[in-house]
This record gives structure tokens, sequence and C-alpha cells, in this order.
């Protein structure tokens, strides 16, 4: 087996071992439901207003567990519609957003698989029609994650713009280490493949909520039960970053 080969294999046992324990999280988070360790959860209509910072609440669960050093996550350009100081808060969603609702979850890491505490997670995107807000912070937000190193963020997907795929950008750091620039991209776009910067390496992967299981391109909305909202097509990202000792 190759080196790429062995990076693309680590990164996928990275995220099936992460899924056991996210899956958990996904089916807690929808239900409304309170954890065992008695932290009320949020539920999936909650949005939170333009410029509001709240801290999702969310249940302590153990990290993905790896037995394989795992691959860093690449670094990409920042794009020119970087605003710094966007609002901390886990909900893009906000009256006259355009765009389907998605959640994105998942772990903020060390190489060796270990939570890092209080990341900062700071998000930027185009809304559905493939439109950035440079006068606000329209689908713009950062957390930190908890002790767990998850993130949890409701947003919309992103839509497409001249000569670009879908894609997140993203600025993850690690408490007293460098700031990692990167982007996330969403399985199944036809224009993955003419994106000049598109990179397989930072899909993102799809959550059946029928099974709780990874998907092969897209996930769908869930069927809602009676009285209940459907659920939105959720994501998982995980990032791993290079932290030094000492820095």
């Amino acid at each position: 087996m190759g080196k790429q080969e062995q990076t693309d294999q680590r990164r996928r046992n990275l995220l099936w071992v992460g899924v056991v324990v996210l899956t958990g999280i996904w089916l807690t988070l929808w239900s409304g439901q309170t954890s065992g360790s008695g932290v009320v959860l949020a539920q999936s209509g909650t949005a939170i207003a333009s410029g509001t910072a709240q801290a999702m609440q969310t249940p302590v669960l153990p990290p993905p567990a790896c037995t394989d050093p795992v691959a860093l996550t690449p670094a990409m350009t920042e794009g020119p519609y970087y605003t710094r100081n966007a609002p901390e808060r886990t909900s893009l969603i906000e009256p006259g957003v355009k765009g389907t609702k998605i959640v994105l979850v998942g772990y903020v890491l060390t190489a060796d698989c270990k939570p890092i505490e209080h990341a900062w997670v700071d998000f930027w995107q185009a809304d559905g029609e493939g439109v950035y807000d440079n006068d606000g912070f329209r689908l713009r937000g950062h957390q930190f994650t908890g002790k767990d190193g998850r993130y949890y963020l409701e947003t919309v997907y992103p839509g497409l713009y001249p000569g670009r795929t879908a894609h997140i950008h993203v600025k993850v750091q690690a408490p007293n280490q460098s700031v990692l620039t990167s982007q996330i991209f969403f399985p199944g776009e036809v224009r993955n493949s003419t994106d000049s910067i598109f990179s397989t390496e930072l899909l993102a992967a799809p959550l059946n909520p029928a099974t709780g299981q990874l998907a092969t391109l897209s996930p769908l909305a869930s069927t809602p039960a009676a009285g209940q909202s459907a659920q939105p097509p959720t994501y998982v990202f995980n990032f791993v970053l290079d932290v030094r000792s000492g820095s």
C-alpha cells in the first residue's frame, strides 16, 4: 500500500470510529432529551440571531479512538472573503438566510487522537445562492470546542459561484498554537471535478439519519414523526491539528 493510500485509509478509519460516537450525539441532539449527565440538548429548530453569542450545551462523550497516527488536516487558501471578529455562535441560521439547512459536526483532535479542548473554530461561507455577506456577519461565526473536543454547527448548504464547488471555509486553532486555515467540501458535487483546489482529503462524510451510518453520497432529511420537525442532512468532519509542546 502506497503512502497516499495509507493516509486515505487512516482518514477513513477516523471517520468510521468517530461516527459511532457522533451518531449517538446526533440522535440525542434532535430528540431534545436530557443526557445521562443531566445536560439539556438543543432542539433542531433553534436558531441563534446574528451577533448573539450562545454556547451549545452538549453531553460529555468520549472522543474517537485511533489505532494509528491520523493524517493532519491539510491547509488551504483563505480566499478573499474572510472577516475578522465574527460572533460566537453554533447556529448560523437566522431570518432571511437563503439555503437548505444542514448540520456539520465533528471533533478537533491531535495527531494521536486526543481531543483538543477550547479549540477556536471559525466558519464562513456563501449562502445557498453562492453569495457572501461582505458587509456583515451573515453565515459567519466562531465557537470553541468543549472538553471532548467536539464542535456542532447549524448552517445552510453552500451554493455555487463561478470557479468554485460547494465549500465552507474554516480556521481552527488549538490554544497557544498556530492557526490552520482550510476548507470543507461535500461529496457528490459535479463541480468537485472542475474546482482547481478541491481536495478529497477535505471531504465531509454524510450521515444517513435513517441508519445512523455514513452514507455514500449525500444524506437525506429524515421523515419526521407526527408532531416533530424533519431532521436536516448531517455531515461529519474531524479536524486533526499539529500540536507542538512548548508552543
